[in-house]
């Protein structure tokens, strides 16, 4: 099985910066043939697709909502991919969860991802 477990979440001010982390571990697990994700989740709303990366880094896709302000990246000698978060608004308030999906193309579906994490509260305050 695979486990991906977020961190990096909490309570900031809106302008301010936040960093997500998702270290990824799993007996067979090679996280270098995955693509990976970043999804939201705000109350009373659907689990929104954010940012993916694919397997090697080298390309990647944003949401509307963040282009320009996230950055998705990743380290596969750690297991680890990463959401930069700069200029928070209060509208970025959410659970964070990452994900993983076996394949060399990024994904931006929910339903396309195999692996998720427990997920991590981001709270902007106006």
């Amino acid at each position: 099985q695979v486990q991906l477990v977020e961190s990096g979440g909490g309570l900031v001010q809106a302008g301010g910066s936040l960093r997500l982390s998702c270290a990824a571990s799993g007996r067979t697990f090679t996280f270098s043939n995955y693509a990976m994700g970043w999804f939201r989740q705000a109350p009373g709303k659907e689990r929104e697709f954010v940012a993916t990366i694919n397997w090697s880094g080298g390309r990647t896709y944003y949401a509307d909502s963040v282009r320009g302000r996230f950055t998705i990246s990743r380290d596969n000698a750690k297991n680890t991919v990463y959401l930069q978060m700069n200029n928070l608004k209060p509208e970025d308030t959410a659970v964070y969860y990452c994900a993983g999906k076996n394949g060399k193309n990024y994904y931006y579906i929910v339903a396309q991802y195999d692996y998720w994490g427990q997920g991590t509260q981001v709270t902007v305050s106006s």
